[in-house]
């Protein structure tokens, strides 16, 4: 196969992950028989510096000409002056949206390594298998707003349609048709009216989908079963915001969230893929980054929109392997602090493919 991947490094560690991510893809092509065309792009803080704007017209095109794209983190405090009229998460929103990459995928997953370094009993984290669906180009992060600077009143509208909702549920319910068939809605219907419409789309909805079992949770109740009966859950379907927070939050289940991989995906095959944290700036360019989920995300890309179902199961194989050896970054040390770096647990991962 012959696939171009536009890679977008972005700000702090990003370019780190991005680069050892690049690195493995490189390895799987060689292994398989493949070819893939790494083009890389600048957003974020970075692409403010250079160019006035978060999201250059000629890193637009890049990502037009891909069959996919990898993205590293954006954002720093360098950046974070919350007066400014550009922001790196500016780029990142402007990208969902130019695409339609309304179904965001965030898998969470315990790893039995690592549940002795997680914050919860052991005995809640046997096997947790999570898939969060999260709506991720309309809502309260797209809805008209109005900023008054440093005057006392602003707003912040979140705001739905309903084939918005249609489209994302279509998405969670069939995920789950491939799994253990459980739905879990989440909304604060009691309190807003766009999440009434949200609820009752989704019944409707489901009433296609006999197979499936649902459940609806406000997000107050759901942000505790998350950490009470994790287990209990199987894809979870939520809006922009409380996807965002709830699956952020799900991160102390895989032990840091370093751990999770995202798939930001439209209606055919095309997706831009990208690991759940932060560019986390007080650790950038120290080696300390944890790559797993640039790695997940790479291996989603291959499965989602090259189609490359065994080569993804090789990544996410090898880095079960890496772990099972003990094998830890910073983060996922514990207090053994026995961790290597970046580049050290990519170089295990590669050769374990």
């Amino acid at each position: 196969m012959k696939a171009t991947i536009a890679v977008l490094p972005g700000d702090g560690i990003g370019p780190e992950v991005t680069t050892c991510a690049t690195e493995l893809l490189r390895a799987v092509a060689d292994k398989n028989g493949h070819e893939f065309q790494f083009v890389e792009g600048m957003i974020g803080g970075c692409a403010i510096d250079a160019t006035g704007a978060p999201l250059p017209d000629e890193t637009l095109a890049i990502c037009e000409g891909a069959d996919a794209i990898l993205l590293g983190a954006v954002g720093g405090p360098q950046w974070s002056d919350p007066t400014a009229s550009v922001r790196p998460e500016d780029g990142l929103l402007k990208l969902r949206q130019h695409f339609g990459l309304f179904a965001n995928l965030r898998p969470v997953k315990t790893y039995p390594a690592l549940v002795e370094h997680a914050p919860l009993r052991a005995d809640l984290l046997q096997d947790v298998d999570i898939l969060f669906v999260r709506e991720l180009v309309s809502g309260i992060y797209f809805g008209d707003r109005q900023e008054q600077g440093d005057g006392d009143v602003s707003h912040d509208t979140m705001r739905y349609h309903r084939s918005e909702v249609e489209q994302v549920v279509n998405v969670a319910i069939r995920a789950a048709q491939g799994r253990r068939k459980k739905l879990c809605s989440v909304d604060k219907a009691n309190v807003l009216a766009s999440m009434r419409l949200w609820r009752r789309t989704v019944v409707e909805v489901h009433e296609e989908y006999a197979d499936v079992e649902l459940e609806h949770l406000l997000v107050d109740a759901a942000t505790m079963h998350l950490l009470t009966r994790p287990a209990s859950f199987d894809v979870i379907v939520a809006g922009n915001m409380f996807g965002d927070i709830l699956s952020d939050e799900a991160s102390v289940l895989a032990g840091s969230l370093g751990m999770l991989p995202s798939a930001s995906l439209r209606s055919d095959q095309f997706g831009l893929y990208e690991p759940v944290h932060g560019s986390a700036p007080d650790i950038a360019g120290q080696g300390k980054a944890n790559p797993i989920g640039m790695f997940l995300s790479a291996a989603m890309m291959l499965r989602y929109s090259l189609q490359l179902e065994s080569e993804a199961r090789s990544i996410e194989m090898a880095i079960d392997a890496a772990l099972a050896d003990g094998l830890r970054t910073a983060d996922i040390a514990g207090k053994s602090g026995n961790a290597v770096s970046t580049s050290e647990f990519a170089a295990v991962v590669a050769s374990k493919l």
